[in-house]
């Protein structure tokens, strides 16, 4: 893990004073990295009745299509508002520095789909739990969560405490 922690800089101050960004590009941008966190993000849900990994705008798609397609199942995109051409479920959550929503197609999932939901970070969990509260709304079951980072100290797994949660790298 610590060949991806290398790979990720801290962003002082973004997107408002007293946060500090985790960049994630670093890592993305070198194949090797993104290999080895794509492999380590799915390697717990091996052999598991995966049949759709769900990812947020915008990171969460980066590894969550290639987890998908690593697992050889499909890809639901969790979008923002209005960016869906088709009829939508949406739930709206409040952010650490705002609100919004996230949208999906009324047709994405169904009851028969066990999902993995994917994402690069985990913070406060808002993001997160929309996510889960998206995919249950569709009528599927989230399976797990699983994030490349995790900011230990903003307490996010707590919003998260009826899912399984895998996370690669945490940060106190």
């Amino acid at each position: 893990m610590d060949r991806l922690k290398a790979k990720i800089r801290d962003i002082p101050d973004f997107p408002k004073p007293g946060i500090v960004f985790k960049d994630i590009t670093p890592l993305v941008r070198d194949p090797a990295t993104l290999r080895l966190a794509t492999h380590q993000l799915l390697q717990p849900f091996l052999g598991r009745n995966i049949t759709a990994v769900a990812g947020m705008e915008a990171r969460g798609f980066i590894f969550g299509s290639l987890v998908a397609w690593e697992l050889g199942v499909g890809f639901i995109p969790l979008r923002k508002p209005g960016k869906l051409p088709y009829e939508v479920h949406k739930v709206f959550y409040e952010l650490e520095y705002g609100s919004t929503a996230l949208e999906a197609h009324v047709d994405a999932l169904n009851c028969y789909d066990q999902v993995l939901i994917i994402d690069d970070l985990l913070a406060t969990g808002g993001t997160a739990k929309a996510s889960c509260e998206l995919v249950e709304q569709l009528g599927a079951k989230v399976e797990a969560c699983a994030f490349v980072v995790e900011l230990d100290f903003l307490n996010g797994r707590n919003k998260l405490e009826k899912y399984e949660i895998h996370s690669l790298l945490h940060y106190n």
